[in-house]
């Protein structure tokens, strides 16, 4: 499904720019300890990029709901690195609990994407 590149791309390009923007434009701005979780955001926001990509390329060949996949992944996105950005810049306690929700959608999106690739091969 085109809609899991356009979002891959997408997520690429911001994954990119945030990392920029957390080494050039936080430094000195917010803690080490703050920087360290801006880093944690951005690293699993492209690794998950990657996956979006891959259940974009995979969808037509893979059968199966690949595209559940796709959607816990994105989900897994804004609710994990999303929450982590905020809660580097704000220091609220309440986005840092929101994050292993995004760590359970990612999970869900890898059984997803695993089961459908084992039926597949």
């Amino acid at each position: 499904m085109k809609v899991f590149l356009l979002l891959g791309v997408i997520n690429g390009f911001l994954a990119v720019a945030l990392g920029a923007f957390g080494a050039h434009g936080l430094e000195g701005r917010i803690s080490e300890k703050m920087i360290k979780t801006w880093e944690k955001a951005v690293n699993y926001q492209m690794f998950h990029t990657m996956a979006l990509l891959v259940v974009g390329l995979l969808f037509t060949k893979v059968t199966g709901n690949i595209a559940s996949a796709g959607w816990a992944f994105f989900i897994g996105i804004l609710l994990f690195s999303g929450s982590l950005y905020i809660y580097s810049v704000s220091s609220i306690k309440l986005f840092a609990m929101i994050t292993p929700f995004g760590g359970v959608a990612f999970l869900v999106g890898w059984i997803i994407l695993g089961y459908a690739v084992i039926r597949y091969i």
